[in-house]
């Protein structure tokens, strides 16, 4: 992809500045967590956009319908008379069609012009990718005046991921209360629409009460729980351990330890440094010392040292350390 509709996730520790990092799955949702937020939508139910529609507005559209059943030379065909006649919706489909190479050698500088001109004639996801140029100064020149205007409009407009990077924009012109009170309403309609990096986001804030009255712990805690739900690694890792230590709620080790699972077979180091600590305690799962050696072999081999679980694997019998090295070179991240 060209592109994404969002800045990167460590965009977020900078911007929601003075924020301690929260303290860090099984193979299917813990019900636990689902009885302590029952208006939650349960998996499959919520929407996760990864990346908002190139949207012809109609669709019955002929240029969109090729272009959704990868007849991309047609709709290019299709689109390009309207596109110069000040079509936005067509000019953001050619834009998309050179940006990523679709069926044409990829030309960004293309891409760039038919972009900033669906932008000017109102075109949402048209905005929001111009903005992101504009402000990464990728093939265009930079302009963060224009590009937070933009931006600021596609989020008026509604699309989701426009409302949380203005909602970052916003953060990091007015670090502290004044920014967040500006921020949060658009954090928050990102969040509900499912953008993982706003509940996560919003998790932050609330469990800080930075920029708030007051920190609520309960409301964060929903919050991780929808981002974990929407797969974000991070929220996951998190989630579990307010779980286990039963902050922002009731202790729930087996949901816990499902959640960190969960967040170490995608890879997360941290939580396959912590998930190997639950194996030795028997936190919400009974001990297992090659799960353990695994999940610790795992996280080293990744760079995160650990003397403790060092000592753990030292004190195995070379059978069992045997085992665990062949359990972890056998694992693959889903």
């Amino acid at each position: 992809m060209f592109m994404k509709n969002i800045l990167p996730r460590t965009a977020i520790t900078l911007l929601l500045t003075c924020m301690p990092v929260l303290a860090a799955q099984s193979e299917k949702v813990p019900a636990e967590a689902d009885a302590m937020t029952e208006t939650l939508p349960q998996p499959g139910e919520e929407a996760v956009p990864n990346d908002e529609p190139v949207v012809v507005e109609d669709e019955g559209d002929a240029a969109y319908g090729a272009f959704q059943r990868g007849h991309y030379l047609t709709a290019f065909q299709l689109a390009l008379p309207r596109a110069k006649l000040g079509d936005p919706a067509a000019q953001t489909l050619l834009a998309e069609i050179y940006s990523r190479g679709l069926g044409l050698p990829q030309n960004y500088k293309e891409a760039a012009f038919w972009y900033g001109s669906a932008a000017e004639g109102g075109d949402k996801a048209a905005q929001l990718k111009y903005a992101l140029m504009l402000l990464e100064g990728r093939h265009v020149a930079p302009d963060p005046e224009k590009a937070r205007e933009l931006m600021r409009l596609a989020a008026d407009a509604g699309n989701s991921s426009a409302q949380f990077n203005y909602g970052q924009m916003l953060i990091t012109a007015q670090p502290g209360k004044e920014g967040i009170e500006k921020a949060l309403p658009y954090m928050t309609k990102a969040a509900e629409s499912g953008i993982a990096d706003a509940q996560f986001a919003l998790a932050q804030i609330y469990a800080y009460g930075t920029g708030l009255e007051e920190a609520n712990p309960y409301l964060a805690r929903t919050w991780l729980i929808r981002a974990a739900r929407s797969g974000f690694d991070t929220a996951q890792l998190d989630l579990a351990v307010w779980l286990i230590d039963g902050i922002g709620g009731k202790i729930d080790y087996e949901a816990g330890f499902g959640w960190m699972r969960r967040a170490a077979n995608t890879g997360n180091v941290m939580a396959q440094n912590r998930l190997s600590h639950l194996y030795i305690n028997a936190i919400g799962t009974r001990p297992d010392p090659i799960e353990a050696a695994k999940w610790y072999i795992l996280s080293r081999r990744a760079g995160l040292e650990d003397r403790s679980l060092e000592d753990f694997f030292q004190g195995l019998t070379a059978d069992e350390q045997k085992a665990g090295i062949e359990a972890a070179n056998n694992f693959r991240s889903r």
